[in-house]
């Protein structure tokens, strides 16, 4: 009777430095994937070397895993983040392949192992190699390098976390879409196969928690095994605008016509089982990359320099006389200056909100004056945002005394932008980077505001949408999608009444079931209706392409979506969809700042007649 067949191991498990030794004296080629303690072997390979071995059925390739951190002959190659292959044939190295890159890696195996059969049959010499990468390092690395146990994605490397989900993998798709990944010339600096469980996939995607399906989102993310990817781009390129390109929209009836080459057009079968996923800016990429990779980290420089050039914001606010005369000419100033302007309002501010503002300045001899002057006119408030914003803005404001701007900085902003009559400097600046965010905070507090993606747009481009709302930065605080009657819709839009086109506007916002979202963030109103762009995609293609209505938008009428035109409006709209809730911060008159001046606030972002729009 014949014995039970014996399983053939694939790969060779070496752990510690006396089994690399007794692997290595072997005969044959050896082909070992040279792995770190926190992400494990490469598993996307693993298949691509069960069909090679398969295919060529020959003893003398083997398959090894090696762990670096525990064996003293591959000390320098702990620390790396990028998938390394060692090719070893009796002892030597002989090849050296980096990423998981399935072609190199078959054709690699194929090529040496031909030249060990023929050192083997014929006695020729083997090519044996040193690795090129690591005698760089050694040139190169500074005696401070990195600690050992840190993985590093390098300095000003721009990276992206991407996933193939359950539905791919479980269609045996994972090493295909890896392969077309390589071939678009990303670099795929760290992979990991990882199932969810259901309590991490609510963690993972808690930023989509209002969503109607989000329950069977985490059902599917959790089902089965994903290959989770840390992505780059060679060069200076920007990864993650490259990767959004090139998986598609999410929506794969969309990919297939408007992207047919794209990732997802070719191996997703719906919205939800779209195959892969992408981060949508950098603040997500580095959110998922701590959820999936905690132990890799970022390089940084740990010097002055660098903290000096980490983004932060401050608060400039241009006071009345240089306002009303020359705006435009600090504005570009500003610009020019190397600032982005990340929020902007004008307003009038009341006695008690500038004495609130100045409260540590009430017992100064000159606070009468700045009073005075404050309450003569509308002010800019502008958050700012540089590397070292706080530091540079007070750098060119120059002293606050104006004579001593005058005679002492007579380039400063101070001395150029305040008219030779007054006494009171025109501009202000925060002193350090709390009074900076406490600033800004009270200029541009947390307001609620009503959005609304119209029937068409819902249908056709809901998940779009949606991910733009939530890569803004915005938190969807209440979701309802529901169908408006023409007498809720006849309402919602009173302001319209009597306006040739109210009558198609109801009809049009009766066609079909809306989404209504109640959108949390600093300044959200005007943040919103910037995102929303002008109420004419003709108009927003050339003035806000990047905006919903020049992306989304048919017409006029069905302009894709609708926002509140101010906090009044916005406080009123969501009362009546939402009714009587209690929001944080909500726009009531009780905020500290909203109190009193929503009515004098001039968005200066979009200074269109609102009543003349139907949004």
């Amino acid at each position: 009777m014949a014995g039970k067949k014996k399983d053939i191991i694939l790969q060779i498990t070496i752990n510690n430095q006396e089994q690399w030794e007794e692997v290595l004296s072997s005969k044959g080629l050896i082909v070992a994937d040279i792995y770190q303690a926190w992400c494990g072997p490469c598993k996307t390979t693993v298949s691509l070397f069960r069909k090679i071995k398969n295919e060529l059925g020959d003893d003398l390739l083997q398959f090894a895993v090696a762990e670096a951190d525990s064996i003293d002959a591959l000390e320098k190659y702990r620390g790396k983040c990028e998938p390394t292959f060692l090719f070893f044939a009796g002892g030597d190295l002989v090849a050296v392949v980096r990423g998981a890159n399935a072609p190199l890696l078959q054709k690699t195996i194929l090529e040496q192992l031909e030249a060990e059969k023929k050192v083997l049959n014929h006695g020729l010499d083997r090519n044996v190699i040193k690795d090129e990468a690591l005698l760089e390092e050694e040139e190169t690395s500074p005696a401070s390098a990195q600690p050992e146990d840190e993985d590093l994605v390098p300095l000003g490397k721009s990276y992206t976390v991407a996933i193939i989900k359950p539905d791919a993998v479980a269609h045996g798709k994972a090493d295909e879409i890896i392969m077309k990944i390589q071939e678009a010339g990303f670099e795929i600096l760290a992979t990991e196969e990882k199932t969810m469980t259901e309590s991490e996939a609510r963690d993972f995607y808690k930023h989509r928690a209002g969503e109607e399906k989000f329950q069977e989102l985490v059902q599917f993310m959790s089902s089965g095994p994903c290959h989770v990817l840390i992505i780059s781009k060679s060069g200076d390129e920007d990864v993650i605008p490259a990767w959004r390109e090139f998986i598609g929209p999410t929506d794969v009836e969309v990919a297939k016509k408007e992207k047919p080459e794209s990732l997802r057009a070719q191996y997703g079968t719906e919205v939800l089982y779209n195959a892969v996923h992408g981060s949508n800016d950098r603040e997500q990429a580095s959110r998922e990359l701590a959820f999936f990779f905690p132990s890799f980290k970022l390089q940084q420089q740990h010097t002055e320099e660098s903290a000096s050039r980490t983004p932060e914001r401050t608060l400039a606010l241009i006071r009345p006389e240089v306002l009303k005369d020359r705006k435009d000419e600090v504005l570009q100033s500003i610009r020019d200056a190397g600032f982005s302007i990340a929020m902007q309002k004008e307003i009038m501010l009341t006695e008690q909100q500038i004495e609130e503002f100045y409260k540590e300045h009430t017992d100064q001899e000159y606070f009468p004056a700045l009073k005075q002057q404050m309450m003569s006119g509308p002010i800019l408030a502008l958050a700012l945002v540089k590397d070292g914003a706080v530091k540079h803005w007070r750098n060119l404001l120059g002293p606050a005394d104006l004579s001593e701007a005058l005679n002492a900085a007579p380039d400063s902003f101070r001395a150029r932008f305040t008219p030779k009559e007054t006494t009171i400097n025109q501009l202000h600046g925060s002193s350090n980077s709390d009074e900076a965010e406490n600033e800004i905070n009270f200029f541009f507090p947390v307001e609620h505001t009503l959005a609304t993606i119209k029937p068409d747009a819902l249908e056709e481009h809901r998940d779009e949408i949606m991910e733009r709302i939530q890569a803004s930065g915005f938190t969807i605080t209440q979701i309802k999608e529901t169908n408006l009657s023409p007498a809720m819709a006849e309402e919602f839009y009173k302001e319209h009444k009597g306006k040739p086109f109210f009558d198609q506007l109801v009809k049009y916002m009766c066609r079909g079931p809306c989404l209504m979202m109640i959108l949390s963030k600093e300044n959200a109103v005007q943040e919103w209706r910037s995102l929303m762009g002008p109420k004419d995609p003709a108009e927003a293609q050339t003035l806000s392409p990047d905006s919903l209505r020049s992306l989304f938008a048919k017409s006029v009428l069905q302009n894709a979506v609708h926002g509140s035109s101010n906090l009044n409006h916005a406080t009123e709209k969501i009362k009546f969809i939402f009714g009587d809730i209690e929001l944080e911060q909500a726009n009531n008159a009780e905020t500290s700042f909203v109190s009193g001046a929503a009515d004098n606030v001039k968005d200066t972002e979009n200074s269109e007649e609102n009543e003349a729009e139907p949004s």
